[in-house]
């Protein structure tokens, strides 16, 4: 994709639906697309539901937003964070946000700043409906980002694992998708610049992540399937090779 690494990004996370035990590889993630100049968390925070936020938010500059349920069955945590992410979009300060929610209810306000030009990550469990993952640039599972202890051998067997998890998961809809959009945008003998087929993935289905097939890179992925070649091209600088795919 891209490289976004210099966006100046708002991050808002909805409390009431997010767990805290993601933040860390959550705002790692975040890292790879820009800088935090907002970190805000949005909840009722004399609920006990919201307890473990309150161990982390220190930690990780993550300024606290109190907003009081004023009515039962009506979520004003919502209301709070959709007039927030308004004024830091007119505020100018910003060229993204990362809204983090599994919430159908941002779905709107994603749609909106993108059509003010801000580049929207999102960032929800899989349950997250596809209206609200549709309406974000690039939308990331938080299953994926979850921090996991590896004892030394399971780091030995790791690319086998990886490989064997991908077979599994691959579907005929996510060959399908690689093969189109290979042929989208191949030149004359078929081949594909492997960065100009991220972003393609991406414009078609924000969701697409090659971790959600268990492997961390879209070439491993795209390795793993006999029906695609690879090709390593010299980039005429001392470091770096070009990837470019085709299917056979």
């Amino acid at each position: 994709m891209d490289n976004k690494t210099d966006l100046r990004l708002a991050v808002l996370i909805d409390a009431d639906n997010i767990p805290y035990h993601n933040v860390k590889g959550m705002l790692e993630e975040v890292a790879k697309y820009g800088n935090p100049t907002f970190k805000r968390i949005y909840g009722d925070w004399t609920k006990p539901t919201v307890v473990g936020w309150k161990g982390v938010l220190l930690d990780y500059a993550i300024t606290p937003i109190q907003q009081y349920s004023y009515t039962s069955g009506k979520n004003a945590t919502d209301s709070a964070m959709i007039i927030d992410a308004m004024d830091i979009l007119y505020t100018g300060r910003v060229d993204g946000f990362c809204l983090v929610s599994s919430d159908s209810d941002f779905t709107r306000l994603a749609t909106r700043l993108r059509e003010a030009g801000m580049y929207v990550i999102g960032m929800g469990e899989r349950k997250t409906p596809s209206a609200f993952r549709s309406a974000c640039d690039k939308f990331i599972y938080l299953e994926i980002l979850q921090v996991k202890e590896k004892k030394a051998e399971e780091g030995k067997s790791r690319s086998s694992k990886e490989k064997s998890k991908g077979i599994s998961k691959a579907d005929k809809e996510v060959i399908s998708l690689l093969t189109s959009s290979i042929n989208d945008i191949a030149d004359e003998d078929g081949w594909a610049y492997l960065g100009e087929l991220g972003n393609l993935l991406l414009k078609k289905q924000p969701d697409f992540d090659s971790r959600n097939y268990g492997f961390n890179k879209l070439i491993h992925l795209i390795q793993s399937f006999p029906m695609f070649e690879i090709d390593l091209r010299d980039s005429g600088k001392k470091t770096g090779k070009l990837v470019y795919v085709r299917s056979k």
